[in-house]
C-alpha cells in the first residue's frame, strides 16, 4: 500500500440493520452505551407534549380541542398527554439526555408531572408510590 506517511487511516466496524424499514448504523457491541435503554414511546411521548406546548404558547393552535382535530385524536388524550411537557427540568435532563430508564409508566408520569418539581424526581425514579 503506497500513502503518505501523514495519512491516518481510522477503521470502525459499524453495522446497519432495518428497522422500521429504514436502516440504522449501530456501534460495535464493545462502544455500547451502557444503561441508554429509555424507552423510545416515552421519548416520542414528551417530544410531542413538547410541540403541543410549543403550539399552544405561540398561538398556531389556540385551543386542545384544536390540536386534537389536527392530530386526529381524542382533546383528552392532548389534554393528559401535554402533561409531560410541565416535568421538572432534572426529570427530562435524566429521561432524554441521561436516558435513565423510568421506574414507573407513562401514565404514572403525567400524574407526576402535576408534583412540585422537587418532588418529581424522586417519583419518575420510583422512589416512592404515585
Amino acid at each position: 500500500m503506497s500513502g503518505s506517511s501523514d495519512t491516518i487511516r481510522v477503521v470502525i466496524p459499524l453495522s446497519i440493520r432495518k428497522r422500521n424499514g429504514r436502516p440504522k448504523i449501530l456501534p460495535p457491541e464493545d462502544c455500547a452505551r451502557e444503561g441508554r435503554t429509555q424507552d423510545p414511546h416515552v421519548l416520542r411521548a414528551i417530544a410531542r407534549a413538547w410541540k403541543w406546548r410549543r403550539q399552544l404558547e405561540s398561538g398556531a393552535m389556540s385551543t386542545i380541542q384544536d390540536i386534537a382535530v389536527a392530530e386526529n385524536v381524542s382533546d383528552r388524550f392532548i389534554g393528559r398527554m401535554i402533561r409531560l411537557a410541565y416535568l421538572a427540568p432534572s426529570v427530562l435532563e435524566a429521561l432524554v439526555i441521561a436516558r435513565r430508564p423510568l421506574a414507573i409508566a407513562i401514565i404514572d408520569l403525567m400524574a407526576v408531572a402535576e408534583l412540585p418539581w422537587d418532588e418529581q424526581m424522586a417519583q419518575a425514579a420510583g422512589d416512592t408510590v404515585v
